[in-house]
């Protein structure tokens, strides 16, 4: 038998390049970073509270190093929600502001559309806020009673909150709240509702006044999906991430900007 010993020094080292070349193109390929999307379909025209490019620029770019941030006032449907692994909305808004037209209501098709897209895995972070602040309440409360949560009219007062080392994702973090409602569970509803932050009653408010016993944090898993419900959409405000404080009250002791990075890695399934 002939031998080409040339032949296969030339292959093998052809081979090698060919390995190098894959592991190169793969190292540098870019990593894809989960969408996190700001929906401001349910803010009315005119609230000008928690802007993208106002007064929540400086949460949305400090998650930057971690998501993809977009910014929407589209409706819900399988095409804009295809790619995108957690929506952000805050303080839905019940009433027109001043003469600009009435905000957009939770009706049964899009509440259809935001089921859908939990259950099949999707995340989503609500936001409510304090009293006087234009929250709706009602009709996103038939999306939330899917998943055994409710928000309620019941409010509590800002204060420092230490997060028991214990909570999941969380545990150990200190975070400012700003005053907001409540939530409450329905026990035994199969997407698992619980309580991740309640009222600690032996730690002061800054007003000195509503220090009720409540949940102001929970989460539920509807089938593959992540939920998370917090009663306050202030603590994510320039004011309180610069301490500047909300209302006259300044709570500076927090982490307020890695507890809600945690929360939106958790409801995007990466923690």
């Amino acid at each position: 038998m002939r031998k080409f010993p040339l032949l296969w020094t030339l292959l093998a080292a052809f081979l090698t390049l060919g390995q190098v070349a894959s592991l190169t193109v793969a190292e540098t390929r870019p990593v894809t970073k989960p969408v996190l999307l700001y929906s401001l379909r349910y803010q009315a025209p005119g609230e000008n509270r928690y802007p993208p490019q106002g007064s929540y620029k400086p949460i949305l770019d400090s998650l930057t190093n971690s998501f993809e941030i977009r910014i929407t006032t589209n409706a819900p449907s399988v095409k804009s929600l295809r790619d995108v692994a957690v929506v952000l909305i805050a303080n839905p808004n019940e009433k027109a502001v001043g003469t600009n037209p009435p905000p957009v209501l939770l009706e049964r098709p899009e509440l259809l559309e935001w089921a859908s897209y939990l259950q099949d895995g999707g995340g989503l972070i609500l936001l409510g806020n304090q009293e006087g602040h234009n929250l709706e309440t009602t009709h996103f409360n038939l999306l939330l009673a899917r998943f055994g949560l409710t928000v309620t009219n019941h409010y509590h007062d800002a204060k420092e909150i230490a997060v028991p080392v214990s909570t999941p994702v969380i545990g150990g973090l200190r975070w400012a709240y700003y005053t907001g409602n409540e939530v409450l569970l329905a026990p035994n509803h199969p997407a698992h509702p619980r309580a991740w932050v309640t009222n600690d009653v032996t730690t002061a408010t800054a007003t000195g006044r509503r220090n009720d016993p409540g949940i102001l944090l929970a989460v539920a898993e509807p089938l593959k999906g992540r939920v998370v419900v917090a009663t306050d959409a202030g603590w994510l405000s320039r004011n309180a991430l610069d301490n500047i404080g909300i209302g006259g009250v300044v709570l500076t002791n927090h982490q307020n900007a890695e507890l809600f990075e945690r929360l939106a890695l958790w409801a995007a399934h990466r923690r």
